[in-house]
């Protein structure tokens, strides 16, 4: 048997259909199971600014968990695709009572351009992924969007807490590394959380 590891392609693949053939039945546990995880996670620090994400193509949606009141006066940002820049996003206010629009992928966007903020300015962000480590290094949709919007983190004043967003089966022995990958601190399933620095 071979210990090779798998191309991050053939990886992707694999998780993505999984991910995409989860139940509604399990998908409603993984979500209550995650929402249950997210606030210990937390820890007692304080967070006024939050990226989050709209799910799609299969990822375990955060949005429910939102509904604690730990985050009852957490002013929350969602990823906007860059009209100018391709294949870059920003970090747009999400006022919740305000419908989205749906950007090129079919993901929700707020229909207005509302206050940006820079991730490095945010106090977390809750990234979704295809697969991860415990390493901390994250398998993306291999687009790259979160890879360049999070690249100059290292050379801000400060860091926003990154957690990854997963469902259990989408934590891999190890990861093939990329140059531009971006540690996550810590990732947050269905089951449990994992420290990752």
């Amino acid at each position: 048997m071979s210990n090779q590891i798998p191309s991050r392609a053939q990886l992707r693949r694999t998780l993505r259909a999984q991910r995409r053939a989860v139940s509604a039945g399990a998908r409603r546990r993984a979500t209550w199971g995650f929402a249950r995880n997210l606030p210990a996670a937390l820890g007692v620090r304080r967070f006024r600014h939050v990226g989050v994400y709209q799910a799609g193509d299969g990822e375990l949606d955060p949005l429910p968990a939102l509904k604690h009141s730990r985050f009852g006066e957490v002013a929350l940002y969602l990823p906007v695709l860059d009209r100018v820049h391709r294949g870059r996003l920003h970090f747009h206010l999400w006022r919740r009572e305000r419908r989205l629009k749906a950007n090129r992928f079919g993901i929700g966007e707020p229909r207005r351009r509302e206050r940006a903020r820079a991730a490095w300015a945010l106090d977390a962000i809750l990234v979704p992924l295809v697969g991860f480590d415990d390493r901390g290094h994250r398998l993306g949709m291999g687009g790259g969007f979160y890879d360049r919007a999070l690249a100059d983190l290292a050379r801000r004043p400060r860091r926003p807490r990154l957690i990854g967003v997963a469902f259990e089966f989408q934590r891999q022995p190890r990861l093939r590394e990329a140059a531009w990958d971006q540690p996550l601190d810590q990732v947050v399933t269905d089951v449990r959380r994992y420290l990752l620095s």
